[in-house]
């Protein structure tokens, strides 16, 4: 596996929260034959998501997996939950980590991004966290 990722994008608008996680799961379990690329946890918050991915040897670009990816969510976003307008905003946030150390530093500080906005009082409590894969450095 080559770097590993961490991923930052943010919603336009906050559709359903509930409705779009189920999404956001359903397409990241594709993501790998789809695109080329495994996807680790994730963290969906009401406003944004975080994940942590890699690419296989013969999957696509980042720019062009990230590209393909926002698309994809958009159109199901759009076409399943009635969503009108832009769904992410453009830009996207990532960090290469480059150590198993970062990787666990990073995903603890996101998984207690619920707990900072006072959704949950513990990170295990919030619903829309998980693992679709085991990503190693």
């Amino acid at each position: 596996m080559a770097d590993l990722f961490h991923h930052d994008l943010h919603f336009r608008a906050s559709p359903n929260s509930r409705e779009v996680a189920e999404i956001l799961i359903d397409e990241w379990q594709d993501s790998h034959n789809r695109h080329g690329w495994a996807i680790g946890r994730y963290v969906i918050m009401p406003d944004h998501v975080h994940f942590f991915c890699s690419a296989e040897l013969d999957g696509k670009t980042l720019p062009t997996f990230m590209q393909a990816w926002k698309q994809w969510m958009s159109k199901r976003i759009v076409r399943e939950l009635k969503f009108s307008g832009k769904v992410w905003q453009e830009e996207f946030f990532d960090h290469v980590l480059r150590s198993s150390e970062s990787y666990s530093q990073k995903w603890d500080y996101v998984n207690e991004n619920p707990v900072r906005a006072g959704l949950v009082k513990g990170s295990d409590e919030w619903p829309w966290q998980g693992e679709v894969e085991s990503l190693m450095l």
